[in-house]
């Protein structure tokens, strides 16, 4: 089974390297959308795959860490492009939520990226 809980978080970032015309290559902000699923079978004992309220306890210890910040700032996210977002992420939720199969993470309502950790 496939679980999933959403979160949103706000930033500002500009995309180092580019040509000046690049509207990327300013700085601008979004509102990014968090999507975060684990995967396993439900518990015998408590009918869940993981408890929705340790994925946020897990998520929000990430996420303070990007919120309301300029990514380009943090250490590992100095191009943060959404790719490379959803890959930093990845890499501190992994050893803290165990069934973790995939993110999705949106910077606008029609763009963004999927990743499973491969």
């Amino acid at each position: 089974m496939l679980i999933f809980k959403d979160f949103t978080f706000d930033a500002a970032h500009f995309l180092p390297g580019l040509p000046a015309t690049h509207k990327c290559a300013m700085l601008h902000g979004h509102t990014y959308h968090l999507r975060i699923y684990a995967e396993g079978v439900p518990g015998t004992q408590s009918g869940w795959v993981v408890d929705f309220g340790e994925i946020k306890e897990s998520v929000h210890l990430v996420l303070e860490q990007l919120d309301h910040k300029c990514l380009n700032s943090i250490p590992g996210l100095e191009n943060p492009t959404c790719e490379l977002i959803a890959i930093w992420i990845w890499q501190r939720l992994k050893s803290r939520l165990q069934p973790l199969a995939r993110i999705e993470l949106r910077e606008t309502p029609t763009s963004g990226v999927v990743y499973d950790g491969t």
